[in-house]
């Protein structure tokens, strides 16, 4: 049996990005300063950002964790102290020993919440990050489904009209609808990438939503494809 390969078990963002490039080069060979030619050139500047991005947000940052690691060694140290001048408590004296007690459970308690902080205080970071990237995918995805709208079928077998566009063929109009569901397709690949190696449940829900607006988007368009050929 085969040793499995690592390259096939995950989104590898350079490859994405290429693909991103050759589309591009591919919609600019065909429809030369069209709308979609600039958007799919945007998609790749957004592609190139977020290889950045993702490494930046799969890495661990250190200061934060280290001031988690302190706070955490602090309450040990706490915890240790306590258990070895327990003797010194007097637990005769009631009063004092339930104040004693209690100033120490609320330090302990206080530096956790300090702890859940700081390590709370990571993901909220990354995930803030990774949202606007998301936000910026999803806009993208309304724009190129913005320029499909306005090509339909029935455009290719009506009667020619006087106006400033010139229609497209239908082999044309198939090349740029298919161009649009690339696009699509490669919008939720990068989304993909920020939960390949953070996982978070809110920025998951965010990538699902990602890849049904992007789903839907490309069903409509292979629906005139389909009336099409």
């Amino acid at each position: 049996m085969a040793a499995p390969n690592p390259n096939y078990r995950q989104l590898d963002p350079q490859e994405i990005v290429a693909t991103v490039r050759v589309l591009h080069g591919r919609i600019e060979g065909r429809f030369p300063g069209s709308g979609l030619s600039k958007v799919v050139s945007e998609l790749l500047g957004v592609a190139q950002e977020n290889v950045a991005r993702t490494e930046w947000i799969q890495k661990p940052h250190f200061p934060l964790r280290l001031t988690a690691a302190i706070l955490s060694l602090v309450i040990i140290a706490l915890l240790t102290g306590m258990l070895l001048h327990i003797r010194q408590f007097k637990f005769d004296d009631y009063t004092n020993f339930i104040q004693s007690l209690e100033a120490s459970i609320s330090s302990v308690v206080f530096i956790g919440a300090a702890i859940l902080f700081f390590v709370s205080w990571e993901n909220r970071i990354k995930r803030s990050r990774a949202l606007k990237a998301i936000h910026e995918l999803r806009a993208l995805a309304h724009i190129i489904d913005m320029h499909q709208l306005t090509k339909h079928p029935e455009s290719c077998f009506a009667r020619p009209t006087p106006t400033p566009k010139r229609a497209l063929t239908p082999f044309e109009l198939n090349r740029y609808l298919d161009y649009c569901s690339e696009s699509l397709a490669l919008i939720s690949k990068i989304a993909a990438l920020y939960v390949q190696g953070f996982q978070d449940p809110v920025l998951l829900d965010a990538v699902d939503d990602v890849e049904d607006l992007t789903a839907g988007l490309s069903r409509k368009i292979w629906q005139k494809i389909t009336i099409l050929e």
